[in-house]
């Protein structure tokens, strides 16, 4: 089974960062329909070229992406 997106942890790191999705869409390059399609899909469908620029975007260390984009259990 594939890993899911902690998307709780994904919006906490956003907020964090004082952006908002749309604008996390834009700095990766996607448009942010596209990103909330992603989003209501639990993550499955980031390709890891995608999570990479979110992880270089948000300025996220390795244990913080792991967290988010790799985790066995989600809320």
């Amino acid at each position: 089974m594939p890993k899911r997106t902690n998307m709780l942890k994904l919006k906490g790191k956003i907020v964090e960062n004082g952006t908002s999705v749309s604008a996390l869409a834009k700095a990766i390059g996607m448009g942010p329909s596209t990103f909330y399609h992603k989003l209501n899909r639990g993550g499955l469908s980031f390709s890891l070229e995608e999570v990479n620029r979110i992880v270089d975007v948000l300025g996220l260390t390795v244990d913080e992406a792991m967290s988010i984009f790799f985790a066995d259990h989600v809320a």
